[in-house]
């Protein structure tokens, strides 16, 4: 989770959390058109499934192909915290965060900005700072910072673990709280002020069920939104041991019932009861409209922070295991979005000769938006490479996987990626993309290219 160490209380408690029932089916039969990663399954309820990326190891092919192929979100680790991004102050390095977002936007996944403030991974100077002198760096930072992501960032950890543990519900004492406890209201300004389109959210641990420490978080969101300060979002990490608390759903529910989204930003999991307890933390998501993605903290066991403890979703050699399964599983069943939708299905009919394609497009539509989810089957011959036509005249495309695309509205082409290019004969492959405004007409064709 992070390079510098602390302790995390991890949950214990053994509950199960209610499962929910099964969503609008988006084609005839959910289990002959289930969607097969996970990016694509949480995809089909307007939600992301995300993880936290090292730019160290794009290098490594095993890591890069499951990042590529199972998730339509990342979170920078440590890329994009104060030490990385402003070394010495006023000089700012960018390079390794935008390594990890160029990889991301390039291949078609939203990006998680993390975290703009943190009492920890400071760069020495920020350290030796105080009072107003470390105030005005602290905002110039998240000013520059967002000001270099605009645009590009879907939402923003603006401020990181600032509430203390234990029953007080209060701030930690930081150097960032002593120098006023309106900080985090002016750090949230000013990520506004710099990106208007981000999402902003607070981020903590040990806040997954109702206790002192995220009643006090519920506390500060309620004035927040009151008093019109910007806030959009809260992050729950859910660093968690067995299960999560009996009230965790409830947990959910009652910050997203405040008007702001509620994202999972750092799930990992230990114990013998990995699998159901995985399976339980996406269900919760999933029965609350405004949970709007879950992020797991790393692809491979070896690649998390909780060394020995394999709280992540495949083994080292990248093999998924059974906690995979039942994450899939609970993102296919769905869950209620954002709005209310509605569901339609367009299949190409045309004759396709043989060793061409046929595109089908499954549309989950609601007011304001869609994603749709496209079905590349091969003909009597396998495909070494397709290439996609959509006609988008009543929308914008914000957001893609699985696919290259030209465009996005109009006539746009969506060509395959690495990963995908090779479809045996009558067999098929997904690739998918959300967006504002109608999805209606995509009419898709296919051709082998």
């Amino acid at each position: 989770m992070k390079l510098t160490s602390r302790s995390v209380s991890l949950v214990p408690v053994v509950s199960t959390v209610a499962a929910v029932a099964l969503g609008a089916t988006l084609v005839v039969t959910a289990t002959a058109n289930a969607a097969t990663t996970l990016g694509a399954a949480a995809a089909q309820s307007g939600r992301n499934f995300g993880t936290a990326v090292a730019a160290q190891k794009l290098g490594d092919s095993t890591y890069v192909n499951i990042l590529n192929t199972e998730f339509n979100s990342v979170t920078a680790e440590n890329e994009m915290k104060w030490d990385a991004t402003e070394p010495n102050r006023g000089q700012f390095n960018y390079t390794s965060g935008d390594r990890i977002l160029n990889h991301a936007l390039n291949n078609g996944k939203q990006v998680r900005g993390h975290a703009l403030l943190w009492h920890q991974q400071q760069p020495r100077w920020a350290q030796g700072l105080s009072g107003s002198d470390l105030r005005q760096a602290a905002i110039n930072h998240v000013t520059q910072v967002a000001t270099h992501y605009r645009g590009k960032i879907h939402s923003w950890d603006v401020v990181n673990e600032a509430f203390a543990d234990g029953g007080s519900g209060g701030r930690r004492d930081s150097n960032l709280q002593r120098t006023g406890n309106d900080w985090i209201e002016a750090a949230f300004r000013a990520a506004r002020a710099a990106d208007p389109n981000a999402k902003l959210c607070y981020n903590d641990y040990n806040t997954d069920g109702i206790n002192a420490k995220s009643t006090g978080i519920y506390n500060m969101v309620r004035d927040f939104k009151a008093r019109g300060v910007p806030i959009d979002c809260v992050g729950i990490q859910s660093h968690l041991s067995n299960n999560a608390p009996s009230d965790y759903q409830a947990n959910l529910q009652r910050f997203a019932d405040l008007g702001v989204d509620v994202q999972i930003t750092e799930l990992d999991i230990s114990g013998s009861n990995q699998a159901n307890a995985f399976g339980a933390v996406t269900r919760a998501c999933m029965a609350v409209a405004r949970c709007t993605g879950i992020t797991v903290w790393g692809i491979r066991d070896t690649d998390s922070w909780r060394t020995g403890e394999n709280p992540l979703l495949f083994t080292g050699s990248g093999a998924k295991k059974p906690a995979y399964n039942q994450v899939l599983d609970a993102l296919n069943a769905g869950g209620p979005g954002p709005t209310t939708t509605t569901t339609t299905t367009t299949t190409t009919t045309d004759p396709v000769p043989p060793g061409d394609c046929t595109a089908t497009v499954s549309l989950n539509q609601w007011n304001g938006g869609f994603v749709a989810t496209v079905k590349v089957t091969a003909g009597s011959s396998a495909l070494r490479g397709w290439r996609v036509t959509t006609t988008l005249s009543g929308g914008t495309v914000t957001g893609s996987w699985s696919a290259n695309r030209s465009g996005t509205s109009g006539t746009i082409n969506w060509t395959n990626v690495d990963y995908n290019a090779d479809v045996p004969a009558g067999q098929s492959t997904e690739f998918g993309f959300q967006g504002s405004g109608s999805g209606s007409g995509l009419n898709p064709t296919c051709a082998a290219s």
